[in-house]
């Protein structure tokens, strides 16, 4: 068993609600693969194998009515043999695995995950629920990082989304972005900034000015508005000195490539 903190089933059924492109087939397939190893009976284990991968099937051709007739019976097979050796065998034998499974293969996508969460590493669920999403320009391993660091699922996974659409950013500003996705200070207006900052043509040493500055590096910043406000720039002096980040690339820009 490993002890970790548990999610309950609504805070992993909020990943089916971020994405309408949210691969059920995809998530099934690869969390049921995490979970049949871990059922000790190897004839329980096959079952739940031969279940699993006739739900899978079912899921990529829903429209297949042979195959939802499969995939039904099946579920059904593996829930009598769990109930059966429920009955049988009492607490005496380990089933928590199995009934984690038939979760999963009756679509409870959150109870399923949280029930993982008791034999399965927290971060492996997420890697599936989040490659489940099938998110283009998506920063997965961001995501799961922040998702494990404790952040809500909508909030994570918008930060993923932001460092996936602006990849082409310099190494520099990544970096600043994803220590404010992981501080949670990563909203709208900021990336907006920081996109313009992008867009700046900075040598290296401008950038580790702009760097010092997205920081608030107090002294840094006094200088820089000092230098704006005697190029006749008092309004952008001004916003700099409050914090306004549209003027960090312009700020940067004042020491020599």
């Amino acid at each position: 068993m490993i002890r970790q903190q548990r999610h309950p089933a609504s805070w992993w059924n909020q990943f089916l609600q971020v994405s309408e492109k949210f691969d059920l087939a995809f998530l099934t397939e690869s969390l049921g693969d995490e979970i049949t190893p871990k059922i000790s009976s190897p004839l329980l284990r096959r079952e739940a194998e031969i279940a699993l991968e006739i739900r899978v099937r079912y899921l990529n051709k829903p429209a297949s009515e042979e195959l939802a007739a499969r995939s039904a019976k099946g579920v059904q097979r593996l829930v009598a043999t769990v109930d059966r050796l429920a009955e049988r065998s009492g607490e005496g034998f380990q089933l928590h695995e199995a009934h984690t499974l038939i979760h999963l293969l009756e679509g409870k996508a959150g109870e399923a995950a949280h029930g993982a969460e008791e034999f399965l590493k927290t971060q492996v669920i997420l890697r599936t629920f989040v490659g489940a999403l099938r998110l283009e320009r998506f920063d997965n391993d961001l995501a799961v990082k922040l998702l494990a660091a404790g952040q809500e699922p909508a909030v994570a996974l918008h930060s993923g989304q932001v460092i996936g659409k602006y990849a082409w950013w310099p190494g520099w500003l990544l970096k600043v972005v994803t220590e404010r996705a992981l501080a949670g200070t990563l909203d709208e207006e900021t990336v907006q900034a920081l996109d313009r900052c992008a867009y700046a043509e900075l040598s290296p040493a401008q950038a580790r000015i702009a760097r010092r500055l997205l920081d608030g590096e107090e002294a840094l910043i006094d200088a820089s508005a000092v230098r704006l406000e005697g190029l006749g720039e008092v309004d952008a002096a001004e916003k700099l000195r409050k914090g306004d980040l549209t003027t960090v690339a312009l700020a940067a820009r004042l020491i020599p490539i």
